[in-house]
């Protein structure tokens, strides 16, 4: 018997919030005709729904996202495949819930990203393309075919699964509808995860790449105005170690010039709201000024901010208010790719390379990396990146440390 077809289960948190099942045409078709389908589906799907409510109210968006990904995934599991109430399970259907996600069948991957749901006639449907899990090429193999047998969650991924379902569980309890938390029992005989003593590669960019893309970033500013605001992204992410969500507008912050304050003892600070909806104020450098003063005066501004200034950091060319994380992101890899062409012409493709399947994040651990090279304290590092403990910055010193520790045993002689 084929396995059945998943499909999804909640939009984006700003829609769930205004969710009415009226509005989703096959929502009802779901939950009282599917073949399948048992009165504590709906159940569960509200357990759910009001889950994740608590979570994107009281979290980011980033974490709403990370936890509907996993109680959605769950819930399909126990609906289509094991056919039973999760608060029935024990520690041995959370493992073997465990198994199916370490090799899920074909037909629960996609090898693109797909929206949960399309519009059609002022209503939303099911998109039939969207599925729980996802594997793609490498950025520099795009057009290659992906076999989806090989389809393997990482560590990373395995954590944030039993965080999620974990969390679901703890909340279900909190709220007298499941008796134990199985998920939190079942980690410790995952027979996944693996006793880790590797050195933690940190994807960054060499001294000699972050040059390249500096310089091509300038030369293309230099020429055209409509990329001084790129410049300002990538100087931004690598000089104050930004995540590319810290830029970008959100439902709940606005990022402005006047979160840059000038203090008693003229140091630079900009306000940042972070993970966890925290807020911060990372330290900004004298020479990152320069090319404020560039960005802000190729939009007729002060060469500096003003106190209070309410004008976008990150302005759209066109219409009003900032920019998402994802156009962000596009701006980021124009000037990238084109900073690879650029080296890969001078240097060529083993030099070039790691340019070519870099994302944004990699200006954050660049920055982050060559601080510690320098000799920066790591508390002080470690305020500015926004981490909650040093152990989180550590992992940067540690993989710098190991450059040393490779240095140190080149000498070893065979014979």
């Amino acid at each position: 018997m084929a396995l059945a077809k998943p499909f999804p289960l909640y939009p984006i948190y700003k829609e769930l919030v205004e969710f009415d099942e009226r509005d989703y045409l096959d929502f009802r078709s779901v939950f009282s005709q599917h073949v399948g389908f048992k009165k504590w589906w709906k159940d569960q799907w509200i357990w759910g729904k009001e889950f994740l409510e608590y979570i994107g109210r009281n979290k980011s968006e980033h974490t709403y996202t990370r936890f509907r990904n996993e109680v959605e995934r769950f819930l399909l599991w126990s609906f289509l495949v094991k056919e039973e109430p999760i608060t029935e399970y024990r520690k041995s259907d959370v493992l073997e819930y465990i198994d199916f996600c370490w090799k899920p069948p074909a037909s629960w991957i996609s090898t693109e990203t797909n929206g949960r749901f399309t519009m059609s006639n002022g209503s939303y449907r099911n998109n039939k393309k969207w599925k729980p899990f996802r594997i793609q090429a490498p950025k520099h193999l795009k057009n290659k075919t992906v076999d989806k047998k090989k389809y393997r969650p990482s560590q990373e991924s395995l954590s944030a699964l039993f965080t999620g379902i974990t969390a679901f569980y703890k909340y279900l309890m909190g709220e007298e509808i499941a008796v134990g938390n199985p998920a939190q029992i079942a980690k410790n005989d995952c027979r996944y995860f693996l006793a880790d003593a590797q050195l933690k590669q940190v994807n960054r960019l060499t001294e000699e790449q972050w040059q390249y893309l500096i310089n091509v970033a300038v030369k293309l500013a230099d020429s055209d105005a409509r990329y001084e605001r790129s410049l300002f992204i990538i100087v931004a992410l690598k000089t104050m170690f930004l995540r590319i969500s810290e830029l970008s507008e959100r439902a709940d912050w606005s990022p402005v010039m006047g979160h840059f304050w000038e203090d008693e003892n003229k140091n630079w600070w900009l306000k940042i709201y972070g993970k966890g909806r925290k807020l911060r104020d990372t330290s900004v450098p004298p020479d990152f000024l320069s090319f404020l003063e560039r960005y802000r005066l190729s939009r007729g501004l002060s060469p500096l901010p003003e106190k209070k200034e309410n004008t976008v950091l990150v302005e759209k060319l066109r219409g009003q208010g900032g920019m998402t994380a994802r156009h962000l992101m596009r701006l980021v890899q124009e000037v990238m790719d084109a900073a690879y062409k650029s080296m890969k012409k001078d240097k060529g493709e083993k030099k070039a390379k790691q340019l070519k399947s870099a994302s944004s994040h990699w200006l954050r651990h660049t920055g982050a990396s060559m601080e510690i090279e320098r000799g920066r304290a790591l508390k002080d590092l470690s305020e500015d990146l926004g981490h909650s403990s040093m152990a989180t910055t550590d992992t940067i010193y540690v993989q710098t440390e190991s450059k040393k520790r490779a240095a140190s045993g080149r000498d070893r002689k065979v014979v």
